[in-house]
């Protein structure tokens, strides 16, 4: 499977292209003009891509089976940032996968997406952006699975010994997660056939019971 992951120079999407590559996977980095590379993934094959320009994401894509959507607006004062990533750059990247014939995709989102009344709306609506997105992906013909993480960390040390928490779509509501361990999950949801179709909610904690995606999702039979 050839993977390709928007926003791979990102906290989360260089972390995702090591798990790939640690998986034996060789995906293809998409990065903005600007993006710093980090020395890790930078042997990978990268594509500079305007996330606004149709022609550009299409030729990026090009010859890929499955792309993992890591691209995300970071709170800041910029308040547009939300609608032109997460909302517009979501369905732009969608409407690149039907065009391209790519089946599978991975969007990494958050958790209480879609909830009006919450902090992190004060950056743009940042939630009900993201919301669009994922509609949009649940709109296609695509085989598609969305993550939910909670609080996002950059802890490393440790990270495997951190259990994850799957649950349904509006499960939970609050909790934490490094994102070394949302980058193996993202992973394993390409590598877990019933997994398309879903949107999973997850955090994680050295005090959860050890379980898979795959065993978490006939558990609880998340839809």
């Amino acid at each position: 499977m050839k993977i390709s992951i928007s926003g791979g120079s990102g906290k989360t999407g260089f972390r995702i292209a090591e798990e790939a590559i640690s998986s034996g996977f060789k995906p293809r980095i998409l990065i903005r003009k600007q993006s710093i590379i980090p020395e890790s993934i930078n042997s990978s094959d990268k594509r500079i891509v305007d996330l606004s320009n149709s022609d550009s994401i299409d030729q990026a894509l090009k010859g890929t089976d499955a792309l993992v959507i890591a691209t995300g607006a970071r709170p800041s004062i910029d308040l547009t940032g939300p609608a032109r990533i997460d909302a517009c750059g979501v369905i732009q990247q969608i409407e690149s996968c039907q065009r391209m014939g790519i089946k599978r995709v991975i969007l990494v989102s958050s958790l209480c997406t879609g909830r009006l009344i919450h902090p992190l709306n004060l950056f743009g609506l940042i939630l009900i952006c993201k919301r669009f997105g994922e509609k949009a992906l649940e709109r296609s013909e695509l085989n598609w699975t969305i993550i939910r993480p909670g609080g996002l960390n950059e802890k490393e040390e440790g990270t495997n010994l951190e259990n994850v928490l799957y649950t349904s779509k509006d499960t939970q509501e609050e909790g934490y997660i490094p994102r070394r361990v949302v980058a193996k999950t993202c992973i394993e949801a390409l590598q877990t056939e019933n997994s398309g179709g879903k949107i999973i909610e997850i955090t994680s904690s050295p005090n959860y019971e050890a379980t898979s995606m795959k065993k978490s999702l006939e558990r609880f039979n998340i839809d």
